[in-house]
């Protein structure tokens, strides 16, 4: 089981997005949002992570 980086639960079917994991349910959530619903700037902020991970070499 993976934590998904919206919902902050452990899930165990997912998508990952470079270092980042989103559960089923998140990933069909922000899909369905509309960009003017208030709950998409929350996913917007909550994917930030993804850019900011940085791999360790």
């Amino acid at each position: 089981m993976e934590r998904c980086i919206i919902c902050k639960k452990a899930q165990d079917a997912g998508i990952h997005l470079y270092t980042s994991f989103i559960c089923t349910d998140c990933e069909q959530e922000i899909v369905q949002t509309d960009t003017d619903d208030p709950k998409y700037k929350y996913y917007v902020e909550q994917m930030r992570v993804i850019k900011e991970t940085k791999i360790v070499t």
